[in-house]
């Protein structure tokens, strides 16, 4: 699938902030890089898991600004607002061929907007693995 298709669909679903449309765009043994965690994350529910979070936590207020695509990837450059705090940060984006999200690396600056991101985080997936 061209990368450009592929990224259509990931900014369909970001857009929504429906995260029923994620499972359709990640690969079984997909791997999730996140600045709120140590290890990667792997695996197409964990991924699902992590990033259905994220648009709890990033995606009321988030924008993407810029991307560069490649062949099989994207950087995405975005901007959201997370406890009253700016955030910036890059989405790194790469596909199979068959158009399915096989890595998602998220790095967040300024630290004290990645702190933000990480308490909250971490309350969203309580939330949701108590839910």
């Amino acid at each position: 699938m061209d990368s450009a298709v592929a990224l259509a669909r990931w900014h369909d679903v970001a857009a929504s902030s429906d995260a029923a449309g994620l499972p359709a765009l990640i690969a079984e043994d997909a791997v999730l890089r996140s600045p709120a965690v140590h290890t990667p994350q792997v695996g197409r529910d964990t991924v699902v898991g992590y990033l259905t979070a994220a648009f709890a936590v990033l995606g009321p207020h988030l924008a993407y600004d810029r991307e560069w695509l490649g062949e099989d990837s994207a950087v995405l450059q975005f901007r959201t607002v997370v406890g009253g705090l700016d955030v910036s940060g890059v989405d790194i984006i790469t596909w199979d061929g068959d158009g399915l999200i096989v890595d998602f690396t998220v790095m967040i600056r300024p630290v004290k907007a990645l702190n933000a991101v990480i308490e909250h985080m971490g309350a969203e997936l309580m939330r949701m693995l108590a839910g």
